[in-house]
């Protein structure tokens, strides 16, 4: 079991990183390790989406059900990530966005194991610096569309 949370203040609104990591499509342009996405169906608020991963000799594909929580107006706004197919035993994701003062609080929280004892090991030695490194990619991304701040 690999698990990572982290909460950080961002100068951005809650619906501008909300349609950021909702934006499953665009993952492989800004996003460390991720080699490819297909979103499959995306009806209402839920989505079906497979992203490919590769590190080093690696390279997994799987498949998450993917919920939208946008909230309502300038509130907060959430996505829940619930693996469906792949590598994984399984595999909790979730992004909360709220307002606050000097932009937005954003809540990640990431739990997952591999199948395979190998894979497992391997990202485990790396897990907490990839994860804050794909943290970082979404924060980024958001300055370069959005510019410095909301």
């Amino acid at each position: 079991m690999t698990k990572y949370s982290q909460q950080k203040i961002v100068p951005f609104t809650p619906q501008q990183l909300y349609a950021l990591v909702a934006d499953v499509g665009k993952y492989p342009k800004f996003l460390p390790w991720c080699v490819g996405a297909r979103v499959r169906s995306h009806v209402n608020n839920l989505m079906i989406a497979d992203l490919t991963i590769g590190f080093g000799p690696f390279r997994e594909s799987f498949t998450s059900r993917v919920t939208l929580l946008p909230g309502s107006g300038d509130g907060p706004c959430a996505i829940r990530v619930e693996y469906e197919n792949g590598p994984f035993k399984y595999l909790h994701n979730r992004w909360d966005f709220a307002p606050h003062g000097q932009g937005c609080l954003v809540d990640f929280f990431v739990d997952f194991e591999f199948r395979n004892i190998i894979l497992q090991k391997a990202i485990g030695a790396v897990f907490t610096e990839a994860v804050h490194r794909m943290v970082n990619a979404f924060l980024k991304r958001a300055e370069a569309v959005y510019g410095e701040g909301a």
